[in-house]
């Protein structure tokens, strides 16, 4: 008999029967016995997804003790409806899971599970593993002898945001990141793999940027490192978005124009004074007057679909323009007609290419964003703004489609001071904090499609990124998951300890919450 209840992270919105009985299991035990899929992709995407159950047991059972009575576990998965295992706007993430013991036996379990997606079934996937633990007294992998749990998530975008141009994490940290967030139900890897300081990104089709724009010729990803990512998400239900910034936030990876024969790409590159210019140094701004630039988002589009496979979806930059380059440069006072006139050559391009735009469209958040409901009427069903100051959300984003990144709850690099500035920087934003944040209650006059964890990497680099994100960003998955009402984390502090200890036990060295003894001592603590 179990003391406590079991600790299911994120919570589930559905109902939940949880038995307070465990059996001990092995993970050579789990079986997967029947996947009924409705194309051979899936199909194939589902035995590998049960493949990595195996892998994450393994991991758990390590030094476990023999044990004389184990109960075999069969699996069996029906996905219903979708034939596509990417995740996409409008994928149905809403699962079944059934465990139970044979009837008539002591030694078999059966565990079915069912939903309309490749994505929801490997949530259940996940929920599975967290009904599994070590028990440290008996040496033996335990399980729950029976559950039934039914489940879906309450928005339908739930990202994290990584920046690796500031500084550059290589790919192994990455996909250990990914591993966190499938653990956690998060569902989309924002990937802000370009800005002034560095584009990493080695393109076939466009190579100057990376040579004249990464940190150094090793700190570039490839697009077999992109591929070896975005595998490792899909597997685990997550869409991989890459973000190439633009229009500001572009730096020396786009000198080059004149030697190639495009003109000016760029403007107000190594400026002497680029606090007028830009929020950090180097500044650098698009040419929203050279055709050119327009030609190479294209090219840039095409082959990050082709990588990505985010066919729904794309990330178009757009923070912190700086009016004042473009008002030096083409001497005009109304720099907003120059941002239009740039939005609508790049979406004009966006949609003469595929047919129509992506069903998300996104932008920065801007006061320069103010126009587009009037001015961008026939694209306007198909833009989303991604939002980090907490004032705008009720002032210019009525009507459209929202993802919230509220710097002041959600941003996971604050507190941690400025490079440039001393005694500077908003406070640490704790996980009780962003917890608490429900920024949708007062956002009724929005579409809000879901939020963000933002991770900026100017005082990080390789080996930091995971201890600073989590377990925090556990946080906002389950607010995103659960949505459950403020005034609860006294409960909830057990719960999340208990999702970062099962976190560290699969190799993602999460952070702690408390001190160990807490742990140990949870009641008292809490």
């Amino acid at each position: 008999m179990l003391c406590s209840s079991m600790q299911i992270w994120p919570q589930p919105t559905g109902s939940v029967s949880l038995s307070t009985t465990a059996v001990p299991v092995r993970s050579d035990m789990f079986q997967l016995e029947m996947v009924q899929a409705p194309t051979k992709i899936v199909h194939e995407h589902l035995q590998d997804a049960f493949g990595l159950l195996r892998d994450d047991l393994r991991r758990l059972e390590h030094g476990a003790r023999g044990f004389e009575e184990w109960r075999t576990v069969s699996v069996r998965i029906v996905v219903n409806s979708s034939g596509d295992p990417r995740m996409h706007i409008n994928t149905d993430e809403s699962y079944s899971l059934s465990l139970r013991p044979v009837a008539g036996t002591n030694v078999a379990l059966i565990v079915d599970i069912a939903s309309p997606s490749f994505c929801g079934a490997r949530h259940a996937i996940e929920t599975l593993i967290q009904l599994v633990w070590l028990d440290p007294y008996l040496g033996s992998l335990l399980m729950l002898e029976a559950a039934r749990v039914d489940d879906a998530p309450r928005f339908r975008y739930r990202g994290l945001l990584v920046d690796t141009a500031h500084n550059f994490f290589p790919i192994t940290e990455l996909m250990i990141n990914i591993d966190a967030m499938a653990a956690s139900k998060l569902n989309t890897f924002h990937w802000h793999i370009s800005d002034s300081q560095a584009f990493p990104l080695h393109t076939n089709s466009i190579p100057e940027l990376a040579n004249y724009g990464a940190h150094t010729p090793g700190d570039v990803y490839t697009p077999d490192d992109v591929r070896t990512v975005v595998r490792r998400a899909r597997l685990r239900g997550i869409r991989v978005l890459l973000e190439i910034d633009a229009p500001a936030h572009v730096g020396h990876a786009w000198s080059w124009g004149p030697a190639a024969g495009l003109g000016d790409l760029v403007f107000c590159l190594d400026t002497d004074h680029w606090s007028q210019y830009c929020n950090e140094p180097p500044c650098g701004q698009l040419n929203p007057r050279n055709k050119h630039v327009y030609d190479l988002f294209e090219r840039l589009f095409v082959e990050t679909v082709q990588l990505t496979g985010c066919e729904d979806m794309i990330h178009l930059g757009g923070s912190e323009i700086s009016e004042r380059c473009w008002e030096e440069q083409f001497r005009q006072n109304d720099t907003l007609d120059l941002w239009l006139h740039y939005t609508r050559s790049i979406l004009k391009r966006l949609e003469d290419r595929t047919g129509q735009l992506p069903n998300l469209t996104i932008f920065w958040m801007s006061h320069l964003s103010e126009r587009f409901k009037g001015e961008l009427r026939e694209y306007i069903q198909h833009i989303g703004l991604q939002v980090r100051n907490s004032a705008w959300s009720q002032t210019y984003v009525s009507g459209i489609r929202t993802i919230l990144s509220h710097e002041d709850a959600w941003d996971l690099n604050t507190g941690h001071g400025s490079w440039y500035e001393e005694n500077s920087g908003a406070p640490y934003n704790s996980w009780q904090r962003i917890y608490e944040h429900r920024p949708w209650l007062k956002h009724s006059t929005g579409i809000v499609e879901g939020g963000e964890a933002t991770v900026w990497s100017s005082l990080l680099s390789e080996g930091s990124l995971i201890p600073r994100a989590w377990p925090r960003a556990a946080a906002l998955a389950e607010r995103l998951w659960t949505d459950r009402p403020e005034g609860a984390t006294r409960p909830v502090h057990h719960r999340l300890d208990v999702h970062r200890s099962r976190m560290v036990s699969r190799g993602i060295q999460a952070s702690p919450i408390w001190s160990m003894w807490c742990s140990q001592n949870t009641y008292s603590c809490g």
